[in-house]
């Protein structure tokens, strides 16, 4: 534990960085002045020292599934556990090498776990950060609010509608702050555009504009035997039964399988579609009709199943659309009446530069407030308070990815959505698809 000028001293050592780390951002002076007030502001409140009752113990499920060599889990992990008083106790993962590694990243007395389900029954775990396939977050995460956890886990945070529906049903039921891994919430810039937005300062909103990365084809796969430090019948859990690739269906390329994924609409457009969504101001709602162009996967047994090119168009009931494309810079372009407004994780621009740079007046509607997603998650478990993207906001942003998935699957058709429902008008067939048969024994 730090003692109270340790911490002070950390505290302050956090504060610089942030300040810098706004300098640099490219940033309006007024939006950056507002930040670092409120970031001293917080820091005031925040407890100037620890006892031993305050530590929170954290267990990681899923640390593996390299992306672009990078394992996603473990660097969530990483930074949850970097936070003050928080101390990551347990791992659990399938592949014996990631467990292994992790592990010793986090010091001898971390325990392994190879079924998550021990790891949750551990009285001493007080959070845990999910960073499986996403055909398992909800499975994980349920059972995480069922033994009293609060949640981190990544997006998207379903594989179908219809999970996430009685996922956001549990976490209202429960008493646990649950976060979704949609960092974008916690950069500044994107809160900048939305609030800009959100204030009418590009006037009456006509497009908006989340452009994505185009996702890769694959195969045909040959049939491999099984690594013996993984265990591939239970990474499938609820997922259909398959053949094993080594490399072609696990450890990050899950993201290019139906039967674990959405492809590149649930993989980027979950980040960007759910800015979108923050901007407009309906990401507790949803659109109202949805119409997919795509080019679909490469036809053949054991090759990727996903669409790896789309245009998606989804109008809400104010008449807005929300344009859904491989096409364009990475990032996301509201388009008004008065000008335009691109976002992305590097850059914000206008199409006017006077638009970023005249301040919002003191009636402004202000958005969530988070500067670094990790730490909202932690803070928000010590006061008590909802986090930044919650289950519902997380199950939100994730629908908009599938109902596009679902236009492209039967051929583009247009299809109408009920956003309070939450089902599909005069459409059996679409309707069948918000839902999905889970292998025995998993359920929800």
């Amino acid at each position: 534990m730090l003692d109270g000028i340790d911490y002070a001293i950390s505290r302050r050592q956090m504060l610089a960085r942030t300040i810098a780390a706004l300098s640099v951002a490219g940033l309006p002076e007024w939006f950056t002045k507002d930040a670092i007030a409120a970031e001293r502001e917080k820091d005031s409140k925040l407890p100037k020292k620890f006892g031993p009752n305050d530590q929170i113990n954290i267990g990681a499920i899923g640390v593996g599934g390299k992306k672009g060599g990078y394992r996603q889990g473990l660097g969530d992990t990483q930074r949850v556990g970097g936070q003050h008083g928080v101390k990551v106790v347990a791992i659990c993962d399938l592949d014996q090498t990631h467990l292994d590694d992790a592990v010793n990243s986090f010091g001898p007395d971390c325990a392994k776990f190879h079924d998550f389900r021990e790891l949750l029954a551990r009285k001493d775990i007080d959070a845990v950060v999910i960073g499986t396939p996403d055909h398992w977050h909800v499975v994980v995460a349920m059972a995480a609010l069922k033994a009293g956890k609060h949640v981190y886990c990544e997006k998207p945070l379903t594989l179908f509608i219809e999970q996430g529906k009685k996922l956001v049903k549990a976490h209202h039921a429960s008493n646990q702050v649950f976060q979704v891994g949609s960092q974008q919430r916690s950069d500044q810039r994107f809160r900048l555009a939305c609030e800009l937005v959100r204030n009418g300062r590009i006037g009456k909103i006509k497009r908006v504009l989340a452009n994505l990365p185009t996702g890769p084809t694959g195969g045909p796969f040959t049939e491999e035997p099984v690594p013996s430090d993984f265990d591939w019948e239970m990474w499938q859990g609820p997922a259909p039964r398959a053949d094993f690739y080594t490399h072609e269906r696990t450890h990050g390329v899950f993201r290019w399988w139906l039967d674990y994924s959405g492809g590149m609409m649930t993989d980027w457009g979950a980040h960007h579609n759910d800015i979108a969504q923050w901007g407009l101001g309906t990401d507790r709602s949803g659109p109202v009709t949805i119409q997919a162009y795509g080019k679909g996967p490469v036809v053949g047994q054991n090759c990727y199943t996903t669409f790896p090119e789309f245009d998606v168009d989804y109008t809400y009931e104010d008449g807005v659309v929300l344009h859904t494309s491989n096409k364009g810079e990475n990032g996301v372009e509201f388009q008004g009446e008065l000008g335009k407004i691109f976002v992305s994780r590097s850059t914000i621009t206008a199409s006017d530069q006077k638009l970023l740079d005249e301040p919002l007046d003191s009636s402004a509607v202000r958005l969530y407030e988070s500067n670094d997603h990790a730490r909202n998650y932690i803070e928000c478990i010590r006061e008590g308070k909802p986090a930044i993207c919650d289950a519902e906001i997380g199950h939100r942003s994730a629908t908009v990815c599938h109902l596009g998935n679902i236009s492209l699957r039967l051929d583009g058709r247009t299809l109408h959505w009920d956003p309070k429902a939450e089902q599909f008008k005069g459409d059996p067939e679409a309707q069948a698809m918000v839902s999905r048969p889970m292998h025995k024994p998993w359920t929800i």
